[in-house]
This record gives C-alpha cells, structure tokens and sequence, in this order.
C-alpha cells in the first residue's frame, strides 16, 4: 500500500484474535467507531467474512458513502480498499495485530483518503489522524470490555 497516509498504533490488553474479531465485526461499528452511521454487508467470502461491505458516514462536512472490498491476505490483519465513487475517490486502509506479551496486543492501523470533493491537504491529513486515532480508542475500548 502506498503510505503519504496515516499510519498510528495502540496498545490493547486482548490476544490479537479477540481484537481481529471485534475488527472484523463491522456491522457493530456504528456502536464504537465514530461517525460511522450504517454499515450493510453486500458480499462475503466462504469463510463468512465481509468482502465488499457499503458504509454511511458522518463526515462533518457533510455525510458519505462509500464501499470497500476486504481482502485477507496478510497473516496478521486484513486490509481494504474503496471503490471509487461519488464521496470517495480511493481510500487505502488496513488493521494489523501484533501480539507482544501475555494478552497484550499491538494494534497498527493505516489509512489514506481522498475525497472526491476538494478538501486542503492539511484538513485531509488532520481528518485521516482523527479518524485513524478515534478508531484506534474504540477498537482498544471495546475490545478490553468485551
């Protein structure tokens, strides 16, 4: 993935498994990630994990959609990519989990956005952070509390 994004870690006191679940549990998002208003899974693998998966979200400016394909590949996380659309023009992210003592688990999130509507490069970049560091607090709170 081609990183001028953002790129944030955290550190969760869960096994990498529990936090990828919670990760991977994206209809629940609306419940702990901020702004994301509606989450609906088109497709899924035969695994039954979402591979193309359509969101709604608040996104102070105004409110957009926006649909990623998952993909699997890595041995430690799952990445996604957007399809190019009327909000988004390509949107790169992925979660890696790395375990690092007994139940404790660094969580690596990266993420780069472009909106199809203009936005200065600096707000990109500060939108990408906040979105990057909120969901890195949800993802660690609901993971702990769960």
């Amino acid at each position: 993935m081609t990183m001028e994004g953002t790129v944030q870690s955290i550190e969760v006191s869960a096994d990498p498994q529990h936090i990828y679940e919670v990760a991977l549990d994206l209809e629940a998002y609306p419940e702990w990630a901020t702004g994301v208003k509606e989450v609906d899974i088109l497709e899924e693998d035969e695994h039954g994990r979402p591979t193309r998966v359509n969101f709604t979200a608040d996104a102070m400016i105004k409110e957009i959609n926006y649909t990623l394909l998952y993909s699997y590949e890595m041995d430690n996380g799952f990445s996604w990519t957007a399809e190019s659309g009327e909000d988004i023009t390509a949107m790169d992210g992925s979660y890696e989990f790395n375990a690092i003592e007994d139940d404790c688990t660094e969580v690596l999130y990266a993420l780069r956005v472009d909106p199809a509507f203009t936005v200065p490069g600096f707000l990109r970049r500060q939108a990408e952070k906040q979105i990057v560091s909120s969901a890195l607090r949800g993802l660690k709170k609901r993971a702990e509390g769960s």
